[in-house]
Formats: C-alpha cells, structure tokens, sequence
C-alpha cells in the first residue's frame, strides 16, 4: 500500500507541473501581445481640458460691439471679462496623420461696473454686474507632421464653431432724461458660427494616454437685437485666444 500511494503521489505531481507549464507556455505570448501595442494603433480618444480664454481688446473688438458701447458710461475694462474655460473633446485617428474631432467647451465670466461720471445723491456708486457666457461647439481636423505614434507630437489644425452666447446687465442704471435711477436686467442671447484655428504639442504617457498644452483662436460675432433687448449696440464680439492644457485617453 505504501509503494502504490507513493507511486500515485508522484505521479499527480508530475501531471500537475506539466498542466503548469502548459498553461505558462500559452499564457506568455498572449501577455507579450497585451502589453506590446503600439500607440499609434489606438484611433479614438476622449478627453478633458482646462484653460484660459482671453478676449478680445478694446483696439481690436468688431465695430458696433456692446461692450464698446458700454464703456462710454461705465468704468470697467474689457479685459476683465478673460477667464477660465474648462471642456471635453474626441477625437479620430485618420491614418497616422490626420485626425477629426469635436468638442464642446463653457466659459462665463461677471465683470463689476459702476459709472464714470455720476454717483448716487448720497455719493454711492451705482454698480452694475455685467455677465457674458458662451458654450463653444467645434468640429475641427488636426494634421500632426511626425505621426500620432511619435514621442513628441505637434500638430495644427482648423475647424468651424457654433458659439451659444447670452450676455446680460444687472443693476442700477441712469435715466438721462430725468437723472433718476432705476434697478433694471437687460439680457441679450443667441447662437453665432465662426471660424476655429489651433496649434498645440503633447505627449504620451505610456499606450493609453497623451497629456500637452493647445493654442486656440476663434472669431464670431453676436447680435444682440436691440430692439428686443434694449442694448446700447448691435453686436457682441466672441472672438479671442484660448491656451488650454488637455489630457487624453487613448482606445
């Protein structure tokens, strides 16, 4: 009995460590596959970005601009309403130089204003809160001269925008026909459509994800229907720069 367990024993050894080394021989090429995948093969990404939106200056903003028009009165400047911007983007791999993709991006930024030349009849300042928002909506193609899979990645790019916008004016306001003062909100909104151009670099980390820094100009135009919205201009400029930092997964 001794002898048989020990020659059972031995043998269920031996298959055990040879069902290990089977198993251990299929199991290394298909994890040499998993792990050497060139990134250049992933074609979609999705990703977020963070950034700064600098409008416009005042030598530069298009003809009839509301903000133009308001500063004629209220002392604020137009490079106050720049501010942050945060969105999220895909994008499609065309080959290994070309990609599409689209995104959608919030900014909003309030401005305190007050009057340059009148003061309330006990010597206040009569304040105003100035508030513009816009949601950009893009399409665009980018074309990355060394490759997608290269270790450092440039690229340039172009595309076409549709800007949601609602600018509003809260507070207290100056009735020049009689000097009083009144509380008042007047708000202005609408869709403009624009051209988009950008530039940028980034730069992977590992196969999965690409992390860099992007360069963003655009130009559209707002009207802000005065007739309708009792602004003082018929136009709202949208345009400027916007440098964002992105980071993308790759899939």
């Amino acid at each position: 009995m001794m002898k048989r367990d020990s020659l059972n024993r031995r043998q269920m050894s031996g298959l055990i460590a040879g069902v290990t080394l089977l198993l251990a021989g299929v199991a290394a090429p298909a994890q040499a596959q998993v792990v050497q995948v060139d990134r250049g093969d992933a074609k979609h990404s999705v990703g977020f970005n963070l950034g700064y939106f600098a409008v416009k200056g005042e030598d530069s903003r298009v003809d009839d601009d509301v903000l133009l028009a308001d500063l004629d009165d209220l002392a604020f400047d137009i490079g106050d309403f720049s501010g942050f911007t945060f969105g999220g983007e895909w994008l499609f791999g065309i080959g290994d130089f070309i990609e599409t993709g689209v995104g959608l991006g919030y900014y909003q930024k309030s401005v305190p204003s007050v009057y340059r030349d009148f003061v309330d009849i006990d010597g206040t300042e009569i304040v105003q809160d100035l508030k513009l928002r816009v949601v950009p909506i893009t399409a665009t193609v980018r074309f990355l001269p060394i490759g997608r899979a290269a270790a450092v990645q440039p690229y340039v790019g172009a595309g076409i925008g549709i800007f949601p916008w609602r600018y509003t004016e809260t507070g207290e306001f100056v009735d020049f026909s009689d000097g009083s003062i009144f509380r008042d909100r007047y708000e202005a909104d609408g869709t403009a459509f624009g051209p988009v151009v950008l530039g940028g670099l980034r730069f992977p980390i590992g196969d999965a994800m690409t992390t860099g820094v992007e360069f963003r100009w655009q130009k559209a135009e707002g009207d802000t229907k005065p007739e309708e919205s009792r602004m003082l201009a018929p136009k709202i400029d949208l345009g400027g720069w916007t440098t964002s930092w992105n980071f993308h997964f790759r899939f």
